[in-house]
């Protein structure tokens, strides 16, 4: 065997030794804006940089209203909040996802409902849903994994049939579209994360969109510390907190959506590259789109180790190899349900009192997050076609050694 076809982990020569593009990435636009704001504006409360940004991503977002928020997780529990979940209600996600998704239900006193995902897509599985449902379901939040929608029209119909609101998480889902239109707002409202990995970021910060006046403006109220929209400064009609987004965040954003199109072209060649490679080597799975998929942001790349058809060559080996051979892949998310914090502390959570975490069984989420998911971060894909070929050549050299 020849140092190129002999594995990196076994003193062959790597496919790959330099980095994939480093992310996040400064652009001379961000900074503009930034020294702008520094310069010119409010940097608080009645900033208008940050009225700027939500108007702006509204309208990218094919949305009539957008909110500011601190973050990503906040945005979940402000958009709980006004959708009407109170204490002991139930709200079913997904339990492949971040751990973010269900303690924000948890933070409004709520009962996270995990439900099994579709072993094509990763997403939640429409057809499992009414095993989930109960007189106490008030909100469905389906997340779109790795900006990969999931089955909008189906969830929606379901949520419309049974009077049950439907919120999107849609924190990895930026320029994601349903059917020629950008997600978020199928439903009640929807949530977005600008948190240092995401294909937006400024660091940290959320954002909420809507086509819902009375949503959006509750919405404004849990984020303000109780406050009523056009109200007096001092008049406070909920338990809300400072989750507001300051100027310096709204302006690296604002900048940002203006580039998001041109870095999605790239990611959307890259995939297109990987997908039709990697889709025709057997024992390897691609994400499948459900039909009403018109974009996928692809804020991850995800495929399936299938480790049945390489000699019962475990994942974690084919993580080794393909690491060793430059090509930076994980494993991503575990079960939510075996998270140690839902190892219940009943003075602490005492509304999921008799809830036996532990005997949770989703046998899809557990296949999947043990043994099959394999990740690249979305940076990857933002190299040239030469960089994502490594990727393929890595693949390729990785797979012929497993399959002898």
């Amino acid at each position: 065997m020849t140092g190129k076809s002999k594995l990196a982990i076994n003193g062959g020569d790597p496919v790959r030794t330099d980095p994939f593009p480093s992310w996040p990435r400064p652009t001379a636009a961000m900074k503009e804006s930034l020294i702008h704001t520094l310069e010119n504006e409010r940097w608080g409360i009645g900033s208008a940089v940050v009225e700027q940004f939500e108007k702006k991503f509204a309208d990218f977002h094919d949305s009539r209203h957008a909110l500011a928020v601190s973050t990503g997780t906040a945005a979940l529990w402000v958009s709980l909040k006004a959708a009407g979940v109170k204490a002991g209600d139930e709200v079913i996600v997904p339990a492949y996802t971040f751990v973010g998704t269900a303690t924000a239900v948890l933070m409004a006193n709520a009962v996270p409902v995990f439900a099994d995902i579709d072993e094509n897509t990763l997403n939640m599985d429409p057809a499992l849903l009414d095993n989930s449902i109960t007189d106490k379901t008030k909100v469905i939040m389906p997340v779109h994994i790795a900006g990969n929608p999931a089955d909008i029209a189906a969830i929606k119909g379901i949520c419309d049939q049974r009077g049950i609101a439907m919120i999107e998480d849609a924190a990895q889902a930026h320029g994601t579209e349903w059917k020629g239109r950008k997600v978020g707002a199928f439903g009640l409202g929807g949530i977005f994360s600008f948190q240092s990995s995401k294909n937006m970021t400024a660091g940290e910060g959320g954002a909420i969109i809507s086509d819902d006046d009375e949503f959006i403006n509750k919405c404004f109220s849990y984020q303000n510390a109780g406050r009523v929209r056009d109200g007096e400064w001092y008049e406070h009609d909920h338990l809300g907190g400072n989750f507001r987004l300051s100027a310096f965040p709204a302006a690296l954003l604002t900048a940002q959506i203006d580039s998001l199109e041109r870095d999605m072209a790239v990611r959307d060649a890259n995939a297109a590259i990987l997908d039709n490679a990697l889709g025709e080597i057997e024992g390897l799975s691609i994400l499948q789109k459900y039909p009403g998929t018109t974009r996928v942001s692809h804020h991850l790349y995800i495929f399936r180790y299938l480790k049945k058809f390489f000699g019962d060559k475990s994942r974690e080996q084919f993580f080794e190899a393909l690491n060793g051979e430059g090509i930076p892949v994980y494993s991503g998310y575990v079960p939510l349900y075996r998270e140690r914090l839902f190892i219940v502390n009943s003075a602490e959570y005492p509304w999921l009192k008799g809830i036996d975490f532990d005997n949770i069984s989703l046998p899809v989420t557990e296949r999947i997050a043990d043994g099959e998911a394999i990740w690249l971060k979305q940076n990857c894909l933002l190299g040239s076609e030469e960089d994502t070929m490594d990727i393929v050549r890595a693949v390729e050299k990785v797979i012929k050694v497993f399959g002898n």
